[in-house]
Order: C-alpha cells, then sequence, then structure tokens
C-alpha cells in the first residue's frame, strides 16, 4: 500500500501524543531525511520526516542514523528556529498526505515565536518545508522548486507558501450515502478506479479492499459490470467508520500477485502471511526497512559499482590470458626437444625448408614428428629459435605462478568491496572510496588536502547480544581492521564466513555462552556474500591466531585452531539484536 490519506491520518492520531514534547536536537542524515529528537512524558523518542522521491514518510523511528560530520544548511535553519522548541499541534490537511507540525521557541531575543514544519508525501513531489505562520512565507526547503520547475508554486525561502494543487476530490469522512449513490451512478469507471479518483486519500489496495468487502472478488468482476452501488456504500461506510474513529489495525501482508503491502485497515482480502503490528509507526518501520537507505546508498555508489565490476572483468580477462600463457608454457619441453632434434639432424635440412619429419628418439615407439620451420632462417638459427622458446617459457612459469596468484587475490580484494557496498551504509560507502585512493585505484579528486592521521577511527558498528556481550562487525576493510587489528584483545574471539567474503566480526569478552556465538555466527552469515544462502559456513578463533600478512591488501587477514559453525541467517534475528553506530570521526 503506498502512504495514503488513511495512512496518513493514522500517522497523525498516533504522533498526537507528542503534543507538548520539547524538540532537544534536529539532524539530517542525508538530503531529504530529518531527525527530531524530543522529550516526551514517556521519555525521549524520535520522529523521522521522510520527503524520499521513492518512500516519503513520518512515524517514530528507533532507526539509529549516520549523521554528517557538517550538518547541512536546511537542518542548520531548523536548529536554529525549532532546536528547544516545545510541540504545539500535530494535524492532517483534510484527507490529503501533508502534514502540519507546530512548533513554538524562544528567539535569541526572548520572544515567543511560532513556525510550521509542513511535510507533503507526495511522491517525487515530497518536501519538507519550514514556515512563518505570521506571514505566511517561505524560510526554506529540504528541497527547491524554483520557477523553472513549476510555475504553480516556488518552494524557495522568501516566497509565500501556496498549497499543492487542489484535486478536488470528495472527503471520504464526510461523504452521506445519497453523495455516494450518486457519484457510484454517474461514474462509468470500474468500482476500484472509481474510488481512488472520487475520493481523496483512498489508495488503490484501501479501494481494493472497500470492492472486496462489497463482492467483487477480482478487479476483472467490476470491468463492464454495473456497479453494486449499495454494496459498495455497506463496504465504504464501514471502513470510513473505523478511519473516523480512528480504530487502527496495522497490518502487512502477501497479496495475490505475491507483493509485500501494508494497511492501517483490516484487509480481509489477504488471508495467509499476515503480521500484526502495535503501532502505525512500528509497521512502516518494518515495511520500508532500510529500503530507503538502500536506495539512496545505490545512486551514491553507481560510480564505484562500475568501477569495481570493470576491474573485475578485466582481472577475470587477465585471468584467462594467464591462464593461456601457462598451458602454453607447460608445453616448454616441446621447444627443448625440437631444438634437439634439430641439432642431431642438421645435414637432413635445407635452408628454405619449411618442415621436415625427424624420429623422435625421446619417445619409446620412435615415432616421427613433423617439425615447422623458418625458410628463411638456417638449419641451425632454426634449432636456436626453439632453444630460446623454450628458454622463455621456462622461466615465463615462474612470472606467469606470480602473477596468477597476485591476479587471484586481486579479485578477491575486489569481490569483498562488491559486497561491503551492497551493506553499506552513506559513511561506510565514504570509508571504501577513502580505501580505494589509498591503494591507488582511485584519484583523489576533492580540493581538500587528505591528511590521513595515525589515530583516525573509522565508523564502528556495534550489537549488543541476548547475554549482553558487545559483538562489534566491519562493514568495510577501514572497519575491519580496525575492529580486528586495534580493537579486540588476543583472547577476543574473532569471526568469518569461511571462503566467502564477508565482515569481520568481534566477540569482546573471554567468556561468553552458546546463544552470544550463534548470534556473531549470524551478524557473521547475515553481512557476507552468502546472506540470501543456507547453512552458511563460519570460522571463529582467537583474535591471538589471526594475523595480517605483510603487504597484504586491507582487510584480508590468516588465522589459524578455527572451528567451524553453520547457520542460516535470520534477518529477523539480526534486527532484534540491540544496536548503535558509533561515528568516531565526529
Amino acid at each position: 500500500m503506498a502512504l495514503d490519506g488513511i495512512v496518513t491520518r493514522a500517522i497523525v492520531h498516533e504522533l498526537e501524543a507528542c503534543k507538548g514534547a520539547r524538540i532537544s536536537k534536529i539532524y539530517q542524515p542525508n538530503e531529504r531525511d530529518i531527525v527530531l529528537h524530543i522529550r516526551t512524558q514517556n521519555g525521549n523518542a524520535k520522529i523521522l520526516l521522510s520527503a524520499n522521491p521513492t518512500y516519503p514518510r513520518v512515524h517514530l523511528t528507533e532507526e539509529t542514523f549516520v549523521n554528517p560530520t557538517e550538518a547541512p544548511m536546511f537542518c542548520m535553519l531548523m536548529r536554529k528556529h525549532c532546536e528547544s522548541g516545545i510541540i504545539e499541534e500535530i494535524k492532517q490537511i483534510d484527507m490529503e498526505r501533508i502534514i502540519h507540525i507546530r512548533v513554538r521557541q524562544r528567539d535569541e531575543l526572548g520572544d515567543v515565536s511560532s513556525k510550521v514544519i509542513i511535510i507533503e508525501l507526495m511522491g517525487r513531489h515530497s518536501n519538507i518545508i519550514l514556515t512563518d505562520p505570521s506571514t505566511g512565507t517561505i524560510l526554506d526547503g529540504i528541497h527547491h522548486v524554483t520557477p523553472a520547475i513549476s510555475s504553480y508554486r516556488v518552494i524557495m525561502p522568501g516566497f509565500t507558501y501556496t498549497e499543492p494543487p487542489q484535486q478536488h476530490k470528495l472527503n471520504p469522512l464526510e461523504t452521506e450515502q445519497e453523495q455516494f449513490r450518486e457519484s457510484c451512478l454517474l461514474s462509468p469507471e470500474d468500482p476500484i478506479a472509481w474510488l481512488v479518483g472520487a475520493f481523496s486519500g483512498i489508495s488503490p489496495l484501501a479501494a481494493q479492499e472497500i470492492a472486496y468487502r462489497a463482492g467483487y472478488r477480482t478487479q476483472s468482476e467490476g470491468d463492464g459490470a454495473e456497479k453494486d452501488c449499495g454494496g459498495l456504500w455497506t463496504a465504504f461506510s464501514e471502513v470510513m467508520e473505523q478511519v473516523r474513529e480512528n480504530r487502527f489495525t496495522p497490518m502487512a501482508g502477501v497479496n495475490a500477485k505475491g507483493k509485500l503491502v501494508f494497511s492501517v485497515i483490516p484487509l480481509t482480502m489477504l488471508s495467509e502471511d499476515i503480521k500484526s503490528y502495535d503501532s502505525t509507526s512500528k509497521c512502516l518501520e518494518d515495511y520500508y526497512g532500510d529500503k530507503a537507505q538502500r536506495d539512496t546508498v545505490k545512486q551514491k555508489v553507481s560510480d564505484l559499482l562500475r568501477f569495481l565490476q570493470n576491474e573485475r572483468s578485466k582481472n577475470i580477462k587477465k585471468l584467462d590470458n594467464l591462464n593461456k600463457d601457462l598451458e602454453e608454457a607447460g608445453d616448454a619441453d616441446r621447444y627443448r626437444i625440437s631444438g634437439e632434434l634439430l641439432f642431431a639432424s642438421l645435414h637432413m635440412i635445407q635452408k628454405g625448408d619449411k618442415q621436415v619429419e625427424l624420429v623422435n628418439f625421446y619417445d619409446e615407439d620412435q615415432r616421427t614428428v613433423t617439425i615447422p620451420l623458418d625458410p628463411l632462417l638456417s638449419p641451425s638459427d632454426n634449432a636456436q629459435r626453439y632453444f630460446k622458446k623454450y628458454n622463455k617459457y621456462k622461466n615465463s612459469l615462474a612470472v606467469i605462478d606470480e602473477q596468477l596468484l597476485k591476479t587471484h587475490e586481486e579479485i578477491s580484494y575486489i569481490e569483498n568491496l562488491l559486497q561491503q557496498l551492497s551493506h553499506a551504509s552513506m559513511n561506510d560507502i565514504d570509508e571504501i572510496r577513502e580505501e580505494l585512493i589509498q591503494q591507488g585505484y582511485l584519484r583523489d579528486r576533492s580540493r581538500k588536502t587528505r591528511k590521513k592521521k595515525k589515530n583516525d577511527k573509522p565508523t564502528l558498528h556495534m550489537y549488543t547480544s541476548s547475554e549482553g556481550i558487545e559483538l562489534y562487525v566491519g562493514k568495510n576493510n577501514l572497519q575491519n581492521e580496525y575492529v580486528t587489528n586495534r580493537l579486540a584483545s588476543p583472547n577476543d574471539t574473532w569471526l568469518h564466513t569461511k571462503d566467502i567474503p564477508g565482515s569481520h566480526v568481534i566477540i569482546r569478552s573471554d567468556s561468553y555462552g552458546e546463544d552470544t556465538l550463534q548470534e556473531a555466527a549470524q551478524l557473521a552469515a547475515y553481512y557476507s556474500q552468502a546472506k540470501e544462502s543456507s547453512s552458511v559456513p563460519v570460522d571463529y578463533t582467537l583474535i591471538r591466531h589471526v594475523r595480517k600478512p605483510s603487504g597484504s591488501k586491507p582487510g584480508f587477514v590468516i588465522y589459524d585452531h578455527q572451528k567451524t559453525l553453520f547457520v542460516t541467517p535470520d534477518e529477523q534475528l539480526i534486527k532484534s539484536l540491540p544496536n548503535i553506530v558509533k561515528n568516531q570521526r565526529n
């Protein structure tokens, strides 16, 4: 279900508990999201305001965000006008996907002023806009809309705030039976299309549910047939009564097409794999999960992915060529034998011959062999040519073996980086890019001079096991090297997927139970290339048995005294473990 007016109403109803809360901190983890840290009577909480063009939403969140070292301009403005302010009102505009949050704050002079945060949840047109209600002007928007983009309204500082264009639909909570019936009879569309087009705040999923309750079991049943307006009204009024009274039942399930959907009204058309939630926020957080972050990350890593995939392709091609050279060099003895046979038979060869047939006295059966000759060379020079080839290939065998080893290491390193990018947060990507610059793969195009400090610490991802023990996960090579070589103690336990690219995981204790070991192994398997596999082998050993070979690639280690256990990654288990992100560069 797209986030429609019904879901927006459920969110606003839930957020009404935040009225009177004080905004203690404001962060902007990326270009389209704002996180409000608030203090309520029941404790601290976080509200996520997201104008993500694909996943716009507003809800309470328990997610941990990594914030940039320097706050963006819009975040600084929000802090100036809203930090330490009191949330006075949270309301939905009609049944639209528009939420207004009124904040009262004392300015620098001690005067009380109010500001309104407007969140418009409208797909690619989504926005977060800070306005001054006393003048009706925009202080700023998280996404600017210039006159060149829209002739209808401008979202820029100093301009008057104009609401999005009206769709002139009926408000479903205020529609009476006669008005419903009249609209139903006059519309030639099928029930689902009519409900979506006629009423504000109703998504296709909600319309499908209403039609299903009215007896339309498939969408095609309504096509071309006379609508049952009476049955539709009964179902419609039943749903709207629940919405009007704020009786929401957040849930998620899989529809007939196998697609995961969520709703705040009961979906009777779903019969299997239904999951219920205590709150709308938990439903939204579980449904969207890290989809929005992954989408943002994909945009940021697209150039890195292309580069690494090209590097991998080049090295795989190089590997093929080296194997061909190895196969050819393996025939070095053939060139030696040809040279010796020619020297032993110089009297049988004339300059200008293109080939010669000689008895191979190295062969037990004394069979003849045909040896190609260069007609421009003398018999002796032809023999010397074969000895030169023999020496060339004999000497190249050692070089080829060395190059094969390096190329295999290179491919392994690149595949490891590709695996890390699949799990990377925005901060992790910066560290991977920095590593590639340090390793000479990329040029440093930033104007600022990068001076790598010896005590510079990467971002740390820390989980807590069910036994209360700290588990550290390295999500890129800089983090892997830090947690393994600097953070961990000799008696801590180190885990890694066996022969599979993945994260280093550290159990920060010399004593722990089976539950902690299993959870650490789950983390190692989940943050690896085998995330979607079952029975993933995970090696574990003490840190004292893990070492980094001199001159090896970042993140590469060798180890011994290991034991192996097999786990199947469980995403729900991973999400249930308490975790924090330590951004140590701030």
